[in-house]
């Protein structure tokens, strides 16, 4: 495949991404800040800072300079905490090919403007939405660093594009798969992050596994609720990107948001599981993004609410869990 790809951002998963990309045959360029990164990366065919143990394929290399690493690339590959994406996006937009591809690798919702990433990336890049695609699903970077079998779904409204993508990334260890429904792939995404919080909180507080499959049951139920308020398939939340990513992200003990609801379950504060964990946790902001975007279109998400509650208003989690369980019977149902 001819043009080079760019990843802007080097953290876990795009560092694991700019493998699966070399390793389908793509030339790949790194965009990182720090020069002891693009150092190590450019020399050692490692990233000190994630993923230390996995060594580069040799089409893969790395730049400070965001426009060297942008400039002539038929896909451009964002990487970077939802929060930040917008203030990132605005540096770099300028660089961008005249038809180059955007992909989303992040799942977030804007806080303030409750725009999804794609959203954010359409207005701060002014391109047509067309030209976005993104990638959601169980990915767990230190998986798929070593190989183990992986599938995503490549999401978008060019098949064009979607089928670029797909051909970009597919291996034998990962396996892409399209969808034109890119509002239910990037709403799995963003509020399953959410519901691992959730999750890890019910863990730590020794609960088990009923309580941890309602918390997965019941939190698809209103990601796919939200999810056709804003005219998405409700058979997406189905799958990978739905029901996939969710269980991946609650079951897994490498997943950063089970594991900082973990801290959370444990009675520490927001501050000392920041500390603890030393990741972005995407689901600790997006919870009070999410719940706004739910409030404004009438949708009931109350495991959303009461992790906004844990979080951001220091409520003790026992009184969370007697808050869910006491709410009003109703029949159970995804509306």
């Amino acid at each position: 495949m001819s043009g080079h790809v760019a990843v802007l951002g080097a953290g876990s998963w795009g560092t694991a991404f700019a493998k699966i990309l070399a390793d389908a045959g793509r030339e790949v360029t790194i965009l990182a800040r720090r020069e002891q990164v693009v150092e190590a990366i450019r020399s050692h065919r490692r990233n000190p800072d994630y993923l230390p143990e996995l060594r580069l394929p040799d089409r893969v290399t790395a730049t400070a300079d965001a426009a060297k690493a942008i400039s002539g690339a038929e896909l451009v590959v964002l990487s970077v905490p939802s929060q930040t994406l917008r203030g990132n996006l605005a540096e770099w937009a300028g660089h961008l090919a005249p038809d180059a591809t955007l992909v989303s690798l992040m799942k977030g919702i804007e806080l303030g403007t409750t725009r999804r990433m794609s959203e954010v990336i359409v207005e701060t890049a002014r391109v047509t939405p067309d030209r976005v695609v993104v990638v959601s699903g169980p990915n767990l970077a230190p998986e798929i660093a070593v190989e183990q079998p992986a599938a995503t779904v490549v999401a978008g409204t060019d098949a064009r594009r979607t089928e670029l993508v797909q051909q970009s990334i597919r291996t034998p260890y990962f396996r892409p798969y399209t969808n034109d429904d890119v509002i239910g792939c990037e709403l799995g995404g963003a509020v399953k992050n959410v519901i691992a919080l959730s999750y890890g909180i019910a863990t730590a507080m020794g609960f088990g596994d009923n309580t941890r499959a309602m918390l997965m049951t019941r939190g698809l139920a209103e990601t796919a609720r939200l999810g056709v308020a804003l005219g998405a398939d409700p058979i997406t939340f189905a799958g990978l990107a739905g029901m996939g990513d969710l269980v991946a992200s609650c079951s897994s003990p490498l997943a950063r948001n089970r594991t900082f609801g973990e801290h959370l379950g444990r009675g520490e504060t927001l501050e000392q599981a920041q500390a603890a964990t030393r990741q972005t946790a995407e689901g600790v902001k997006s919870c009070l993004a999410i719940r706004d975007l739910a409030r404004a279109h009438g949708v009931e998400m109350p495991i959303t609410e009461q992790i906004e509650r844990i979080c951001h208003e220091g409520m003790d989690p026992r009184l969370a869990v007697d808050t869910l369980m006491s709410r009003t019977a109703k029949p159970e149902s995804y509306e």
